[in-house]
């Protein structure tokens, strides 16, 4: 395995792979169990797996702390080794923005709803920084988790509107043997919230059954809020969109997709249920 820390050097390591395929999975380090599953997939259909490893200062909100983010390369090193990754991206801010020209993006209302409403242009760096990726490693396929449906779903929607040369590989979502989404937040849950937790997914399992079945979603939706509420949690959205433009009332021939954030006294969780 390789560390690459420029474009220049990433250029030529690639360049005789130029034929072969290329899986590419975008993180911003501190690597775990969800990046696993991503890399493990990767590794089984491509001939070359690069892991980018770039903490993205311009998906960071006034309000966040880019500071503070967890770094730790030589850690992170050592798992994509053991995850037989051929390569790692790291390079510096420097490296990806010191050329910068002032272009940006955005990413269009559906950036504006969901988890996007509290974070004022996340989803514009988010698909910046991806599309750098995207046009410097050249990737055969990109690998990235349905949790983070909303970031997903934008860039499934850059790739088929700009024509990005490759595929968007979603990843479903890993759980606990109760259902719940795995995530390094649910360790900060209280016993009772997480015994309340498993509600998350047992209600999307459900609201998804009795839409396939034909029920009025306003409905469905509505009592899918209630079953959640009768836990401490607190609804901060739940909402039944087309996939992947997350537009109210869906059509029959499109993707449908479940999405609920909630809140109990210290964490936030996501979930969904992607589903025809």
């Amino acid at each position: 395995m390789k560390i690459i820390e420029t474009v220049a050097e990433l250029k030529e390591v690639l360049q005789p792979f130029a034929i072969h395929s290329i899986g590419l999975v975008p993180t911003m380090g501190a690597l775990h169990e969800g990046h696993a599953t991503l890399i493990q997939q990767a590794r089984q259909e491509n001939d070359v797996v690069v892991v980018s490893i770039f903490v993205n200062p311009t998906q960071f909100g006034p309000n966040e702390d880019f500071d503070r983010y967890p770094r730790d390369l030589d850690g992170d090193a050592k798992k994509c080794e053991d995850w037989q990754v051929d390569f790692i991206f790291a390079p510096s801010v420097e490296e990806i923005y010191g050329s910068h020209g002032g272009i940006t993006y955005d990413a269009g209302p559906a950036s504006r709803i969901l988890c996007g409403a509290s974070r004022p242009g996340h989803f514009n760096g988010v698909l910046q920084i991806v599309s750098k990726l995207f046009m410097l490693v050249q990737p055969t396929r990109a690998y990235f988790g349905q949790k983070d449906a909303q970031q997903l779903a934008l860039i499934e929607t850059l790739v088929r509107d700009y024509y990005f040369p490759l595929e968007i590989v979603p990843v479903p979502i890993v759980r606990e043997e109760d259902g719940l989404a795995k995530s390094s937040r649910n360790v900060f849950l209280t016993p009772e919230e997480r015994q309340e937790a498993i509600v998350l997914s047992q209600a999307l399992t459900l609201a998804k059954a009795r839409l396939k079945d034909g029920e009025e979603a306003a409905i469905v939706l509505e009592q899918a809020r209630k079953k959640i509420e009768e836990t401490s949690a607190k609804v901060e959205y739940l909402e039944y969109l087309a996939y992947p433009d997350l537009q109210r009332a869906p059509k029959d021939d499109e993707r449908k997709i479940l999405m609920v954030a909630i809140r109990f006294s210290n964490v936030r969780l996501i979930d969904n249920e992607l589903f025809d």
